[in-house]
């Protein structure tokens, strides 16, 4: 078990502040300030700095925090998994994106439960961002996202990769003739909220073009996939979706891919967990089946 010196160090980094991280420890301030000193003490190294009323990690302190953060959650995985070699049954927490969660991994999720009809599988949804945090924090044991992260974080395994296509209503009459992205700029943008990653996906591209997402005359924010694909069918605007998302649509003859000369957009879906834990193999060998089952 970790130390409760240790416990108290990621509390303080939780919060970078030394009052909440006392709080929730049902100790002093000054008691907190003492474990903190005492962590410096052994380890010889500075953890923590202040700069005016906020405080701040050392690079030491950083490498301190991911390390134990990494052993927190091995050892919240290890107390899992051995109960449940006395319950005799296996158990999966994990996170998809909304996109993927929706439209990607119902299928192979449903093949893996028939071949492993002892595991209870627990799923969160949210957006990259969130997502991260819960991975992060040891809440989840991995995610599949389609965002952007950063990858020396993380162990990886890729999933697939997805057409990314501009979309509008069948019938759609644009306002003026559309051959590029900014063509479509005087259009309403339907858009998915900050951290998701469709909409990071398109805020980079229209970066790379001297372009924003309230470069577009009108936009409407929503935090549903299944909103923003009904409000294309009933030609509400144009948006920037995954092909898997509204391939159904686009069959049924409800909706249209916008054709560009300068857009053209993959994007990788990738199964993610935290970097160098002593649950990697088990991780990689799940996430290896679930895309088999694809």
């Amino acid at each position: 078990m970790l130390d409760f010196r240790i416990k108290t160090f990621l509390s303080v980094c939780k919060y970078m502040n030394l009052t909440y991280a006392a709080e929730e420890l049902h100790i002093t301030q000054p008691a907190v300030s003492q474990q903190i000193r005492y962590l410096e003490k052994l380890y010889g190294v500075r953890l923590l700095v202040r700069e005016g009323k906020k405080i701040k990690l050392t690079p030491a302190g950083e490498v301190l925090l991911s390390t134990m953060t990494l052993l927190r959650n091995d050892e919240n995985a290890m107390i899992k998994r051995m109960r449940q070699y006395n319950e005799k049954k296996k158990a999966l927490i994990f996170g998809v994106t909304l996109t993927i969660g929706e439209y990607v991994i119902v299928s192979p999720l449903a093949q893996y439960l028939k071949k492993h009809p002892e595991t209870d599988i627990h799923i969160k949804y949210g957006n990259t961002s969130l997502l991260l945090e819960h991975l992060r924090g040891g809440e989840i044991d991995f995610a599949l996202v389609e965002g952007y992260f950063k990858s020396h974080d993380y162990d990886t395994l890729h999933y697939r990769t997805e057409k990314y296509i501009p979309v509008c209503a069948a019938g759609h009459r644009f306002i003026k003739d559309v051959k590029t992205l900014s063509d479509l700029l005087p259009e309403r943008l339907l858009v998915r909220e900050q951290g998701s990653g469709t909409r990071d996906i398109l805020e980079k591209n229209l970066e790379t073009r001297n372009l924003s997402i309230p470069d577009f005359s009108h936009l409407v924010e929503v935090e549903n996939m299944h909103t923003i694909v009904s409000l294309l069918v009933q030609d509400c605007g144009v948006a920037f979706l995954y092909q898997a998302a509204v391939r159904q649509e686009i069959e049924s003859g409800l909706l249209r891919q916008i054709p560009l000369a300068d857009f053209e957009m993959e994007h990788d879906f990738t199964f993610l967990w935290n970097k160098d834990s002593v649950f990697s193999e088990y991780y990689a060998d799940v996430c290896g089946e679930l895309k088999t089952c694809e």
